[in-house]
């Protein structure tokens, strides 16, 4: 018997797909766009990341699909352009307001008793919080 979701989580489920296809493309613009001292640097943790973050948005597609659910195609608004300080502090936010919505995520689906969808959450999480990391630690903070 196939496990049920309310649909309470298959939103949110359906909301971290839309924010991980905006952070795939911005953070692959951002790869391309990349100009400047240490550029080169920067430009690869931003292609990393976008890898990473399309990898996430398969891996959560996959999840809300085994629910019967159809899982957004449509992203979140991608931030591009600007200075390199720019677009790591959009990409710090973006991060941030990620690591919220997965806890959000892996609390409901603890409630729900969804332990799969609870673990996948909690992996993503790890990497979201990397992703910070990096970001932030590019920013010198």
């Amino acid at each position: 018997m196939v496990q049920k979701a309310s649909s309470k989580l298959t939103d949110l489920m359906n909301k971290a797909i839309a924010r991980e296809i905006q952070v795939t493309v911005q953070y692959m613009w951002q790869h391309v766009m990349a100009k400047g001292l240490n550029s080169a640097e920067i430009a690869d943790v931003f292609e990393e990341v976008a890898i990473s973050e399309m990898k996430h948005a398969e891996k959560i597609a996959e999840r809300i699909f085994y629910f019967d659910v159809v899982p957004t195609t449509k992203p979140d608004p991608i931030k591009v352009g600007g200075s390199i300080t720019e677009m790591l502090e959009a990409d710090a936010k973006a991060e941030e307001e990620a690591i919220e919505l997965y806890k959000e995520i892996i609390k409901l689906a603890q409630a729900e008793g969804d332990s799969t969808t609870r673990l996948l959450f909690e992996q993503i999480l790890a990497d979201e919080e990397d992703h910070h990391d990096k970001f932030t630690t590019l920013l010198g903070r």
